[in-house]
């Protein structure tokens, strides 16, 4: 009994210190509750003060932002309607302007319709007097006229017959002309013989051998005629040839040299010159491609545009014509917007045929356009090479730009068989020609000869007497000078008056 006794003792005095403990325990865990609460109260007033700083600060921003727009609004009307007080100012004054634009119109209608009252009263008086009506007057003025230039225009007619037999002599020639330029050139000597000096005339019998079996070998090999006696102390090359010329002359050079003439060496040193010209044309044809900035040329062609080298046309070098023309061309053709490489490529091989028309049936400029297509030039160069004749119609601007070239390399003084001082001589000419005519004030001679611009004086030469002194000009530089192409007589009238407001 006792000890269930002290056993329920036990349970309530445990009971009870539990009871304490937890009440404890829930005591602290109170505390901790509420100063976590007190804790986020205050950070959440914290927050909420913020918040209402920003929303005011938001608003502030807000609020000036809208008196900003409302004052740019307010600027931008002040203007709109500025702008249209402008615009009703000038439409009054367009207004008013049109109505007197109106005005003025109505008074030059009625001064128009004076003036031909005017007009017809002074007709009517005009008729009384000369007692011919307008149309009498007309037709009989017509035949005055007809009169007065009948006569030249039956010169005119004449003068036109004749330029059209001359033009068919000229044609004629030119394609004699053109045959013959396949092998000669306007001085042939310039261009088909080679002349080499000899130290002594006993070489000359060394070269010759014996029967004459040397020189006969080495004519033979070369395909050169070699002539020993007509000059002393020279040989004499003559080909229509150049490359060959060439061969023969350095091989002939490289035999004295040696001195060893027989036909077994004549053969062996004509082959090392054949080879030595080989190379002298390849480096020729790349350096023109190099000097001029073309790149990409097949072989075949820079091959046949170093021959040109050896060709001259009028005693001008082909070779330097060529790279000339190709830096004009490429400076027009930049001026003009055109295809530069085109210009410049055209231009450098446009005279490429020259190197084979001694070889080939055609025109050169025919053949140039064949071979460039042969060997893969670009079509456009082909056609610009071979439009750059008047024969074959230019159908690109850098085909005419070739052609201008052509023409400025050619026609330059000195380029050609004519020196500067014959140039210049025959500038004079023309103008000593001009100022021979009664009533000449002054005259040049323009354009390189292409021009004479002659200038009259007003009070002795009328309209119709400049036209038949334009004529007359033409007829005497035709009778008493000898030029190439065409010669434009400008006959330039010129009335001034002049006074002094004193």
């Amino acid at each position: 009994m006792l000890e269930a006794l002290l056993a329920i003792v036990g349970l309530a005095v445990g009971f009870g210190a539990n009871t304490v403990v937890t009440r404890k325990r829930i005591g602290s865990a109170q505390d901790q509750a509420t100063k976590e609460v007190a804790k986020a109260k205050k950070e959440a007033e914290k927050i909420i003060a913020e918040g209402r700083e920003e929303a005011n600060r938001l608003a502030d921003e807000g609020r000036k932002e809208e008196q900003s727009r409302r004052r740019e609004l307010k600027d931008l009307e002040n203007r709109l309607v500025q702008r249209e007080e402008s615009l009703d100012h000038k439409l009054d004054e367009l207004d008013k302007r049109t109505e007197r634009l109106r005005k003025s119109e109505d008074e030059v209608e009625g001064l128009k319709n004076e003036i031909r009252d005017i007009r017809v009263k002074q007709q009517e008086k005009l008729e009384k007097i000369a007692k011919l009506s307008k149309a009498d007057a007309a037709e009989k003025l017509m035949q005055m006229t007809e009169r007065d230039i009948k006569n030249d225009l039956t010169g005119l007619v004449s003068k036109l017959q004749n330029e059209a037999r001359e033009d068919a002599e000229d044609q004629a020639g030119l394609i004699i002309a053109t045959a013959m330029e396949r092998m000669a050139s306007e001085v042939t000597a310039e261009r088909t013989i080679t002349s080499m000096k000899l130290e002594d005339e006993e070489m000359k019998g060394r070269i010759i051998g014996k029967e004459g079996r040397n020189i006969q070998a080495l004519q033979r090999a070369t395909g050169v005629d070699i002539m020993v006696d007509d000059t002393p102390g020279y040989i004499v090359l003559s080909s229509f040839d150049p490359v060959r010329r060439e061969v023969a002359h350095q091989a002939l050079e490289m035999l004295v040299k040696d001195g060893r003439i027989h036909p077994g060496r004549i053969e062996e040193v004509v082959e090392k010159a054949q080879k030595n010209v080989e190379k002298d044309v390849i480096r020729a044809g790349e350096d023109a491609a190099r000097e001029v900035g073309v790149l990409g040329v097949p072989k075949e062609i820079l091959h046949l545009l170093g021959e040109l080298k050896y060709r001259t046309s009028y005693g001008q070098n082909v070779l330097k014509h060529s790279t000339e023309m190709a830096h004009l061309a490429g400076m027009i053709a930049e001026e003009l917007g055109a295809n530069v490489k085109t210009a410049k490529y055209a231009a450098l091989v446009h005279d490429l045929g020259k190197a084979l028309s001694h070889k080939m049936e055609g025109k050169h400029h025919h053949i140039s356009g064949e071979m460039l297509r042969k060997y893969g030039a670009p079509e456009e160069v082909a056609l610009a090479a071979e439009q750059h004749h008047d024969d074959v119609e230019a159908t690109s601007v850098e085909a005419l730009i070739v052609r201008v070239c052509d023409a400025i390399s050619a026609s330059r003084p000195g380029a050609r068989n004519i020196s500067a001082e014959n140039f210049v001589e025959r500038m004079k000419d023309l103008e000593n020609i001009a100022n021979g005519f009664n009533g000449i004030e002054k005259s040049y001679a323009i354009s390189a000869g292409r021009e004479v611009r002659v200038f009259v004086k007003p009070q002795s030469i009328d309209d119709l007497s400049a036209i038949k002194l334009a004529r007359d000009i033409a007829n005497k530089i035709e009778s008493s000078m000898q030029y190439p192409g065409t010669i434009k007589v400008n006959v330039i009238r010129e009335t001034r008056a002049i006074e002094f407001a004193k």
